[in-house]
């Protein structure tokens, strides 16, 4: 079975690298430009792994990560925030919210490949 991933980020061009990263890894691939746009994709579907941007318009990473964790089906899910943040602080809000690891950008795709092969085995 194909596993899904969701990529959110209001970049068009850094949703394009990592879902070609993941597409050439073999997973299947949503996309949205902002917290709100995903809640919207994934409202009927399963997704096995959520990477976000932590600053977008109109819903940012936090509140995506937060209403996500709200709902039954993505309580055990792993969310990785994919950002250029690499503040303490900034690490902790996410991981409050209940977000399961973090990524800066710029992103390896081969380490990429490996945090979400280890989170999606």
């Amino acid at each position: 079975m194909t596993k899904t991933v969701l990529i959110v980020d209001d970049s068009p061009t850094m949703r394009q690298m990592v879902g070609d990263t993941l597409r050439g890894a073999g997973f299947a691939v949503l996309e949205g430009i902002n917290g709100e746009d995903a809640l919207r994709k994934v409202a009927n579907k399963t997704v096995q792994l959520v990477i976000t941007d932590f600053n977008m318009p109109i819903m940012g990473g936090i509140a995506l990560i937060e209403r996500l964790r709200a709902k039954p089906s993505f309580r055990f899910t792993p969310i990785l925030v994919l950002t250029t943040e690499t503040e303490m602080a900034r690490k902790e809000q996410g991981r409050n919210a209940g977000a399961t690891g973090w990524v800066t950008k710029p992103f390896d795709p081969t380490r990429l490949i490996q945090v979400v092969k280890r989170l999606v085995p």
